[in-house]
């Protein structure tokens, strides 16, 4: 059988190592040490090392590959001028620690423990992003249909988790006296003077955003197309990433002003999805895309490069 470029690639252990060093350069040419955003190149760090410990714990790719992070840092480098604020590197790193313990629930005799820390995670997302919250109806449901944890006592540890975060901040908000911080942060949730403005989104955001969906369309049709191979967990796993990626781009669409921080979550959704494609399809065309991907994400991360870098000043 032909061995083909992409599958040297993503069964390679070198892919993360040299993937690691080409995100740094990206985010050194992009002006993130020259600004002294140090918090937010640990927190890229951090996060690949999160979303290496994700693919690896719950064994998203069922032969040796490192695919799912590679693909990760990929996405970020070439977002990186439009993921460089705090809260949105806060998101996105919230989001692999909530998957990271959310599927450990799965059929598991201690979920409610699980589903705890995982909406602990989610509640220090929304702390940074409120509209987070907007997933937890769709989270509810995949509870009880994909993670099949759903019981009385996991969704009291939902709530408890959410509101755990809240609980410490308040001690804070009060000792300085700014007991309206809460009221400011909620109303946010119903201020909604953007449905629908796609006019907010510039064309670099527009580029990205359809080219990190285009990967979640690749990556997601080639699950469906081949779950039959992989275990009913995995096919749980995935389907949740598939429903969530689908809810990130139509928040996106409804509120374009918030696209930053929902493009942090898409990609560490997409991540997987793509990641599956490039290690386990093994055919011609499949090799074509996976390099012809390639050179967009190039071409993309050297476009947003040349970016305005105002979200730095």
């Amino acid at each position: 059988m032909t061995t083909y470029t992409q599958t040297k690639i993503a069964q390679s252990r070198w892919a993360l190592p040299v993937t690691a060093v080409y995100a740094v350069l990206v985010c050194i040419v992009s002006g993130a040490i020259a600004q002294g955003l140090w918090v937010q190149m640990l927190l890229l760090a951090l996060s690949a090392v999160l979303m290496a410990e994700l693919n690896k714990v719950h064994n998203l790719i069922r032969i040796y590959s490192q695919a799912v992070p590679c693909a990760f840092l990929i996405m970020v480098a070439m977002a990186a001028p439009l993921l460089a604020t705090p809260a949105t590197a806060v998101t996105g790193i919230s989001l692999i620690v909530f998957y990271l313990c959310f599927f450990q629930a799965y059929q598991a005799p201690t979920a409610a423990g699980w589903i705890f820390y995982a909406f602990v995670a989610l509640g220090i997302a929304s702390m940074a992003f409120v509209h987070v919250l907007f997933f937890l109806p769709v989270l509810w449901i995949l509870m009880a249909t994909n993670v099949m944890a759903f019981n009385s006592r996991t969704f009291l540890a939902t709530l408890l988790g959410i509101a755990l975060p809240y609980w410490f901040a308040a001690a804070y908000y009060i000792h300085a006296g700014d007991i309206g911080y809460f009221a400011r942060h909620f109303t946010e949730l119903i201020r909604l003077n953007s449905v629908f403005n796609l006019d907010l989104l510039d064309e670099h955001r527009i580029i990205t955003l359809t080219f990190v969906f285009l990967l979640a369309a690749i990556g997601g049709l080639h699950f469906l197309t081949y779950s039959y191979q992989d275990k009913i967990r995995t096919r749980m796993i995935f389907e949740t990433f598939i429903t969530l990626d689908m809810l990130c781009l139509a928040l996106i669409v409804i509120l374009p002003q918030y696209s930053d921080p929902l493009l942090a979550m898409a990609i560490v959704t997409t991540a997987p999805l793509i990641g599956h494609y490039s290690a386990l399809s093994h055919t011609r065309i499949s090799n074509i895309c996976f390099m012809a991907l390639i050179a967009m994400a190039l071409i993309i991360t050297l476009y947003n490069l040349w970016m305005p870098l105002t979200i730095f000043s």
